[in-house]
């Protein structure tokens, strides 16, 4: 297993989480991965419209700070949702960051939606896993000198939790890559709890959902699998039915992580919030209170040991 540090959030008049989250990239040694004039992706989620439970952006301007102060170039980054929601595209995505405190007066620096404006800017990688033989993953990420992956870390449907591999395996596929993954995946409705509000019709990207007598039905020749329906339900009609085994899925999201990080494997560094752990992704247009309170802050070269 390889060195994970870890900060509390225990502050003095002294020493705020500023400079304790600063002490630990130097702890973790930032400088000997990120060389001077190289381009560093610094992949985040920059929370669904309505979310609080995301990284507070003013963390992400210590991270900016210290990449420049080595003399790197680096770039906010996430990609595309499968879903309708505020980040289904790149426009709705950077405007959705900016209305969360994402702004270059915050974070001082660009964003770059990594999968293009449609989610179909993607470079085929070659990783010949137990699964998948080549998994699509946004070319900005691929082509970005460096990656530092900084990951909320929270519960989590059908992952169990979301952190760095997650981050990386789902968040750094493009809408094909994300299809794959969610291929595992088919929703289907609870009809004593539906409501017939017709609420989930409206999110379906596939349009794959009509309501018939007050009860929702899925079509699932057209159910691209991606969630949303669940997740945007008020009754919780909706549940996850897996086609396969749920690790297939956990699976095939690790072998996406593993293509998104090949050719940078001593070039990726990953730091985990333990903190506002809520208990479900950060993909909802809201969130619900923490299960368990503050923790601190990690940081690793490793994401398997870290998360």
């Amino acid at each position: 297993m390889s060195n994970v540090y870890f900060t509390d959030l225990r502050t003095s008049p002294n020493r705020n989480l500023f400079q304790k989250l600063d002490d630990l990239l130097n702890r973790v040694k930032i400088s000997t991965i990120i060389k001077k004039d190289s381009i560093i992706a610094i992949k985040l989620h920059f929370g669904e419209r309505g979310n609080t439970a995301y990284i507070r952006p003013v963390f992400l301007r210590i991270v900016v700070n210290k990449v420049k102060a080595i003399g790197a170039k680096p770039f906010l980054t996430d990609t595309t949702t499968l879903y309708k929601g505020s980040r289904s595209d790149a426009v709705s995505h950077l405007t959705t960051a900016i209305l969360n405190g994402f702004d270059y007066a915050i974070v001082d620096c660009p964003i770059i939606i990594a999968d293009g404006l449609h989610g179909s800017h993607g470079s085929k990688v070659t990783i010949n896993g137990d699964i998948l033989k080549t998994v699509t993953i946004a070319k900005d990420i691929v082509d970005a000198d460096c990656l530092i992956v900084v990951t909320h870390f929270k519960a989590h449907e059908l992952s169990g939790f979301g952190g760095a591999l997650k981050n990386v395996g789902m968040g750094c596929a493009t809408k094909e890559g994300k299809l794959v993954q969610h291929s595992m995946v088919a929703p289907r409705v609870n009809e004593k709890n539906c409501k017939g509000c017709k609420l989930c019709t409206g999110y379906c990207p596939a349009g794959a959902i009509s309501v018939t007598d007050k009860k929702a039905f899925i079509n699932d020749k057209k159910c691209i699998g991606c969630g949303e329906c669940i997740m945007i339900c008020p009754s919780r009609a909706i549940e996850i039915q897996f086609i396969q085994p749920q690790d297939v899925f956990q699976k095939t999201m690790v072998e996406h992580a593993f293509g998104a990080l090949k050719g940078k494997e001593k070039k990726s560094l990953f730091i985990n919030f333990l903190m506002q752990i809520s208990p479900a992704c950060d993909c909802y247009p809201h969130n619900d209170a923490p299960i368990v309170q503050d923790i601190g802050i990690l940081a690793s070269t490793d994401p398997v040991s870290i998360d």
